[in-house]
């Protein structure tokens, strides 16, 4: 029998998005659910057909497939389903079947639709696609929390001004806050050692809290720039601590606004451009979190922060060429030096090692091999040195493998095609994301064509670069949960590179391969696959949305690592996700997944 309608209320007002339902908006809603109480095993709705509505799960549970029948989801009680095929074009995109008795509730499509229309929080939950998030590049519209030092120097107040000046000397800060425990007491600039011990002819011996500013004026990390400078320029002052319920959590400086002003992608590559050494480089790409934290925060898309990250990299690699010159003179015959992996699709984050090639005009003597193998290493320690560690798998010019003429290398990629077994498929997985860097782009124009023509007719060697592209697979767990690390210094959460970008990365990849298509970048591989005709518009569509979600989660957390004085990295725990943004990132995982599954059934996936 249905249930009650004081009992569906309840249920409702538990379920986001109808729990941001007034009363009355919500009461008004209950007489157009149709209850629908069905046996285990029972087709809901299959792919193809027409959906009646939205579901709602009370009580059960439903399985979800895709159009090749390989399950992409077990859902139970609270979870919505048929909002994807809603929201496109009315048919169902999967099909969905009852796996024990279930009770569903569903909302016609009339219903749903004056739902999102009506309630701007239902369109957001509904809609899966990546809305244009808005731009705040100046300084006075940037949140404190990405200006302030996260990390500030502290003092317990009985240390002695001596002790407080002598550290402050040695960490090249301004000024000490005054802590007892999380709490702060009060703050010691420089001017206040000049002005009152110095001037005022006091002991160096005094206690920081007999001359410190106490109750000094702060900010929460929410404040804006704006509100930094106007309290410096009101009240005459030049360090501002930012506190969170009543903690010290950072502290902004005149310097740190200046600091702030100054990095960006162009001064950064400036700075490069004129550094002699590697060690002068390294100074300068310290600051990439920084400019990763200020990038993600003033709103920019995920392929412009990465393109920009990248964009230094790329200008470190050009100028340690250029010192190898002054080095090692001349070089004795053309080269190519090429970035793979993640620089070459201009994809770079907070977090990379280096991947890298030579190719060598073929007149190249075994002397002249001697020098570009000594240009090799000279050019890949200077990255290491720089911050872009190098390759675990030794996928960098100082391997003789990988410092070769052009000859050697059309014979590399003739030979991975012809005979592509499992280490075949890796190396031309690597390869195929190549990317010119510094020296003559001609080496490599006519080989890239020629190797994509070959690979694409090679249905056999395509076969196993999608057995390839199917070996990271979307963390997806039961129950519309996560499937997560679980054991060692992750445990308990998603790897958003190996398991979220990756794999999207992988098929965008192949379809270039069957495409011919010479784009590099995964996310404009996608788009040229779409307008080839090699992924439809509404698949093309939908893997695009799924991906700049995860990418933009993935820069996001590492963003948020970065304020937090962290180092980052690519592990997202789940429990620091709202439910909003939990459900919008395990569809994205299930549209990836449902992707492969079209990819491998589509092309004959060897097993």
């Amino acid at each position: 029998m249905p249930i009650a309608p004081e009992e569906l209320h309840r249920f409702l007002s538990a379920v986001h998005p109808y729990d941001t339902l007034d009363s009355d908006a919500l009461e008004g809603m209950l007489p157009q659910f149709v209850q629908r109480r069905l046996p285990a095993g029972e087709p809901i709705y299959a792919v193809g057909q027409p959906l009646d509505g939205l579901y709602l799960i009370h009580s059960g549970q439903v399985e979800i497939r895709d159009e090749n029948d390989v399950v992409v989801s077990l859902l139970g009680p609270r979870n919505s389903f048929g909002e994807r095929g809603l929201t496109r074009d009315g048919i169902a995109a999967t099909s969905a079947r009852t796996v024990e008795e279930t009770l569903l509730l569903m909302l016609p499509v009339y219903a749903f639709n004056a739902l999102v229309q009506e309630h701007p929080a239902a369109q957001r939950f509904f809609d899966r696609s990546r809305a244009a998030k808005p731009r705040k590049t100046d300084l006075a519209h940037s949140r404190v929390e990405t200006l302030m030092a996260a990390k500030p120097l502290t003092l317990p107040p009985e240390t002695s001004v001596r002790e407080a000046a002598k550290l402050m000397a040695e960490r090249r800060v301004s000024s000490v806050c005054i802590t007892d425990g999380p709490a702060l007491k009060g703050i010691l600039t420089i001017r206040d050692v000049s002005g009152k011990v110095v001037g005022g002819g006091l002991s160096f011996d005094t206690p920081v809290a007999q001359v410190m500013t106490a109750e000094p004026l702060t900010l929460p990390p929410s404040a804006i720039g704006s509100d930094v400078l106007h309290m410096m320029m009101e009240r005459h002052i030049g360090h501002v601590p930012v506190t969170e319920g009543g903690r010290l959590v950072g502290i902004v400086t005149q310097t740190d606004l200046t600091r702030f002003q100054a990095v960006s992608s162009a001064e950064l590559v400036a700075e490069i451009a004129r550094a002699d050494t590697a060690e002068q480089m390294a100074e300068v790409t310290a600051r990439i979190p920084q400019l990763l934290a200020q990038l993600v925060a003033s709103g920019n898309r995920h392929e412009v922060v990465t393109r920009l990250i990248t964009d230094i990299a790329d200008t470190v690699t050009r100028r340690l060429l250029a010192l190898a010159k002054d080095r090692l003179g001349a070089a004795p015959v053309p080269y190519l030096w090429l970035a793979c992996g993640s620089q070459g699709r201009q994809e770079q984050t907070g977090v990379s090692d280096q991947d890298n090639c030579l190719f060598l005009d073929d007149s190249a003597t075994e002397d002249d091999l001697s020098y570009f193998r000594e240009m090799a290493k000279f050019v890949s320690d200077g990255l290491d040195k720089t911050g872009y560690y190098y390759c675990p798998g030794d996928m960098m010019a100082t391997n003789p493998q990988w410092c070769q003429r052009v000859g050697t290398w059309r014979g590399y990629f003739a030979k991975w095609i012809a005979k592509p077994d499992p280490m075949a498929q890796m190396l031309a997985s690597v390869m195929f994301d190549l990317r010119p860097i510094g020296g003559s782009k001609s080496l490599f124009e006519d080989l890239q064509e020629e190797t994509l023509a070959k690979a694409a007719k090679n249905s056999i060697f395509v076969s196993h670069m999608i057995a390839n592209s199917l070996k990271h697979t979307p963390p997806l767990g039961l129950l519309r949960g996560f499937a997560t690390i679980r054991s060692g210094e992750h445990k308990n959460t998603l790897d958003l590179k190996h398991n979220g970008v990756v794999p999207v990365v992988d098929m965008a990849r192949v379809y270039a391969l069957q495409g011919e298509l010479t784009e590099v970048n995964t996310r404009a591989r996608l788009e040229a696959a779409v307008a080839a005709g090699k992924l439809s518009g509404s698949g093309g569509q939908d893997l695009l949305d799924a991906y700049d979600l995860i990418a933009e989660t993935r820069l996001e957390h590492q963003a948020a690592q970065v304020k937090r004085g962290a180092a980052p990295d690519n592990y997202l725990a789940p429990a620091d996700l709202s439910d909003f943004e939990r459900s919008h990132l395990r569809d994205a995982f299930v549209v990836i997944k449902s992707l492969q599954s079209a990819l491998g059934h589509g092309r004959g996936m060897l097993g």
